[in-house]
């Protein structure tokens, strides 16, 4: 798959999810109004009393004005107006809109014919008027307020989402980068152990050419799983090892553990030993001195831990050509990709000795 329809996929992806989260957002608009809108036939006896279509659209007057007002909001002055930080125009707007609709109202009820069987309103006082008009004025910000809150809400829902989705395939791509500067990294490494054998041993170096051939296999096509059987990764740890024996001085000591209590089907991301193996035989092996390499692999309920050890016998950087070194640090950045917050990555080293220690949780 290439970059473009990689590009289209994800574009493909946010649009769906866009679709179906104002698709829910209508309905639940739809439900909310359709609960106010049949308010009378929900408190009304069936004996008693009855909701007339007069009665019924006199009601219906308030509900439809306040609609009108949350749609204005939501749809135009919170846009025009919020989002462009013009709080006073905002403000000046709604003041506005509330007193035209008020006004609206007012003059509605006084067209439509009252209800039959039911007394006028009584003569009120002046205060009770201007109280009665704060009251309803109150009632009109709250419904603007309302608006905009649920407006802003769903627009940070939204924004949230895409965030989200868009991190998550930053992680991805830049996952699938550190992947493809791994394989290289790791051939780079091999080729050049072998190279140094071929003047050596010519025979041993086109043994190990077949050996490289098997080791690639599953570096190119296993690997490319998000997740591998730990067994195949314990295999293919044995024959990269194998594949190193080859050269190594009769000095060196390399032992392999891996513990009854590792499960062979538990799945892991693909790769992740193989940069502490490599250190190891590039930092842990010398031409004149006793050294060691040890690999431990264990696993419990909750974690699985592989600890290399070996001698410390550090390279040159400018003479040596076993490598960038980059090998360490892909190792930590794809272990904050893949396994955040559940991995623990540390190396120490002391009389003489370099300790790895790998430790991952296999539980969320």
């Amino acid at each position: 798959m290439n970059q473009q329809d990689i590009a289209m996929k994800m574009i493909s992806g946010m649009n769906n999810n866009a679709f179906s989260s104002k698709g829910m957002e209508g309905l639940i608009h739809l439900a909310a109004w359709m609960v106010l809108f049949c308010l009378p036939l929900f408190f009304t006896g069936n004996q008693t009393e009855s909701v007339t279509w007069i009665a019924y659209l006199r009601f219906i007057i308030v509900p439809l004005f306040f609609m009108i007002l949350f749609y204005f909001n939501y749809f135009y002055l919170v846009d025009r107006f919020i989002f462009t930080k013009q709080f006073v125009w905002f403000l000046l707007s709604n003041i506005c809109v509330i007193v035209v609709l008020m006004y609206s109202v007012h003059f509605l009820m006084h067209i439509l014919p009252a209800p039959v069987n039911r007394p006028g309103p009584p003569e009120r006082e002046w205060h009770d008027v201007v109280r009665f008009f704060i009251g309803n004025t109150i009632i009109y910000m709250l419904v603007a307020a309302l608006s905009v809150a649920i407006k802003m809400t769903g627009g940070w829902y939204r924004a949230e989402s895409a965030r989200k989705e868009l991190q998550k395939n930053r992680s991805e791509a830049e996952l699938q980068n550190l992947k493809s500067q791994l394989n290289p990294h790791f051939l780079f490494n091999t080729l050049n152990n072998i190279y140094s054998l071929i003047a050596i041993s010519p025979g041993k170096a086109q043994e190990s050419v077949h050996d490289l051939s098997r080791l690639l296999r599953y570096v190119l096509y296993d690997s490319s799983y998000p997740k591998v059987p730990l067994g195949k990764e314990i295999d293919f740890i044995y024959n990269y090892i194998e594949l190193m024996r080859i050269r190594l001085p009769e000095k060196v000591e390399v032992t392999v553990n891996t513990a009854p209590l590792v499960k062979n089907e538990t799945m892991i991301a693909p790769l992740l030993f193989i940069p502490l193996i490599e250190n190891a035989f590039k930092h842990g092996v010398s031409n004149t001195y006793p050294s060691f390499i040890s690999v431990e692999i264990s696993q419990d309920e909750e974690y699985l831990n592989c600890l290399i050890r070996n001698g410390y016998f550090p390279k040159d950087n400018e003479r040596d050509k076993s490598g960038s070194g980059i090998g360490l640090v892909n190792l930590r950045k794809r272990l904050e990709l893949l396994y955040p917050n559940r991995a623990e990555f540390y190396c120490s080293h002391g009389d003489g000795v370099y300790s790895a220690n790998l430790k991952i949780r296999l539980t969320d």
